[in-house]
């Protein structure tokens, strides 16, 4: 749970917590009057919003954006992306016709799918996870790597190949703020 909407007994919305970093949420709390300490949560790092006062909507996306990136960090990289439904490479297994059947899923298999060398990660989840300790390939400056573009499944045509990269990489895109906080 990233945000929490309080409700009043006409169920009208008077608080939303949410996470903040701690400096930030004091900061907030100063400047708005309609920000206070977290409500029925931890005063330090949860605050109450009052989703009709004087807080602009676009800075409430922000505070939104913040709470889901802190919570979703909170998580370990592999629950980080069983959560949010992909893998490192930005594949999404549900979409595969071997999923269920020949494998398990990148992320429940710790990269030993059926197309990896036998006993072996897939070439793309050892280097995003394993060697570089990511959560997933989005924040790599090298995407799409050579390994990316030797890792092709024989099944799909050139034309094919290249719209499945593309695919990924904006599968990744919207992952990339759960890796701020990495190195």
């Amino acid at each position: 749970m990233f945000a929490a909407v309080c409700l009043n007994r006409e169920n009208q919305p008077y608080y939303i917590n949410l996470k903040l970093d701690p400096v930030r949420g004091d900061y907030m709390r100063r400047i708005y009057e309609d920000i206070i300490p977290g409500y029925y949560s931890d005063k330090i790092h949860w605050n109450s919003i009052r989703p009709d006062g004087a807080v602009p909507d676009d800075l409430m996306k922000d505070m939104l954006d913040e709470s889901y990136r802190l919570v979703l960090e909170s998580f370990s990289k592999k629950k980080q992306r069983e959560i949010l439904g992909i893998t490192c490479c930005g594949a999404v297994c549900s979409e595969c016709s071997c999923y269920r059947t020949l494998c398990r899923g990148c992320n429940e298999l710790s990269g030993k799918v059926f197309h990896a060398p036998d006993g072996k990660a897939c070439p793309i989840y050892r280097c995003a996870v394993n060697r570089k300790h990511l959560t997933s390939c989005a924040r790599c400056e090298e995407l799409p790597c050579t390994i990316w573009k030797e890792t092709k499944d024989p099944q799909l045509t050139d034309e094919e190949f290249q719209a499945d990269i593309q695919k990924r990489i904006h599968n990744l895109k919207w992952d990339e703020c759960t890796e701020e906080g990495e190195n």
